[in-house]
């Protein structure tokens, strides 16, 4: 309830109670202050006072019952009109309080499921959470992107994406390095995208061997693989730092032994390093591998592994896979540096 002590014109009295029971609003006019002090220089009044000072507690009848009223001190009538005040406060206090606890127990399981969501390895589910987790840590990139690539080349679509991206990137200066197999070489659209990062500040090699996906984002967050589900339907993200500087370790170890693309005109393409492709493909026969799986291991066509093998067997003088296999470990061919076995 909010007390004015406001200068009504003429004096009048205080006639708009109603306002007080929607508003908690009175005030005191200028009559009934003259009032109310000449009660209190007389001890008592007559009946015929301002509303306001009824309405405000500060008049009461006399305890001489002489119909007269005797004026009571401010303290005292704000303590009674406060009280209904202060109870509703305690009520509302009291729902407060209900509301804290009610939401309180939700505090539990919002706690688990954000720690859940920090955790170390955490298992993205869906192309939707990997391209929109992938994303996000991808634009925070402040230093490095680490990336392998596995396969030959990837579909222009995804090459275009990726290209905008990693301009962008390349222009806040983050340093980039990818590998690719060696049958990227071979792949024109792939080509053309390194051709466009490699001039813009960006590092590519190839490797002959197979690895699995791997994006490390400033050697705090990495991407790879979930081997327990569908490639393309899960992933999971790691932010361990052991696990993740252990991944950067593999990486670089990788990036050792590939070989660099050089940056060359659009009309023109890379070595296409056939000699480490044979050798490759002649290792994993010897191991016992079938077309298919060097194929894949090797992200190239099971057409591409024949004519090889079959260049293979020719230099050779081969005459089956099975003699062509312990022709090629017998011969040291595995041995040689790539350029100087046969081709």
């Amino acid at each position: 309830m909010n007390l004015h002590y406001g200068n009504l014109k003429g004096g009048h009295m205080c006639t708009e109670m109603d306002n007080l029971a929607r508003t908690g609003e009175v005030e005191l006019c200028d009559r009934g202050l003259t009032q109310y002090r000449d009660a209190l220089m007389n001890g008592s009044t007559s009946t015929e006072v301002a509303e306001c000072l009824h309405t405000l507690g500060l008049l009461r009848p006399a305890a001489s019952n002489s119909g007269t009223l005797e004026p009571v001190s401010p303290d005292v009538a704000l303590s009674v009109l406060s009280q209904p005040i202060h109870r509703v406060i305690l009520e509302q206090q009291d729902a407060l309080a209900a509301l804290h606890l009610a939401i309180s127990r939700a505090n539990s399981t919002y706690a688990d499921v954000q720690q859940q969501r920090r955790a170390p390895v955490r298992p993205l589910l869906g192309e939707e959470a990997i391209s929109a987790s992938l994303e996000e840590a991808v634009r925070s990139c402040r230093e490095e992107l680490l990336t392998a690539q596995p396969g030959g080349g990837r579909s222009e679509n995804i090459l275009a994406e990726a290209l905008d991206r990693d301009l962008a990137l390349l222009a806040r200066g983050v340093r980039q390095r990818t590998l690719y197999q060696h049958t990227a070489r071979s792949h024109g659209p792939t080509l053309t995208y390194i051709e466009q990062v490699a001039k813009n500040g960006a590092e590519v090699r190839t490797l002959d061997e197979l690895f699995e996906r791997l994006i490390i984002c400033d050697r705090t967050v990495a991407f790879i693989p979930n081997a327990q589900q569908e490639r393309r339907q899960s992933a999971l993200m790691i932010e361990h730092p052991g696990v993740v500087a252990y991944l950067v370790g593999v990486f670089e170890h990788a990036w050792e032994r590939a070989d660099p693309i050089p940056v060359v005109a659009s009309c023109q393409r890379p070595p296409l390093l056939t000699d480490q492709t044979r050798q490759a493909i002649l290792r994993l026969m010897v191991d016992g591998y079938t077309d298919a799986s060097i194929a894949s291991r090797l992200g190239m066509s099971s057409r591409t592994v024949a004519a090889h093998i079959k260049k293979a067997a020719e230099a050779l003088g081969s005459r089956s896979r099975a003699q062509l296999a312990y022709l090629v470990a017998q011969s040291g061919v595995l041995d040689q540096p790539a350029g100087q076995q046969a081709s």
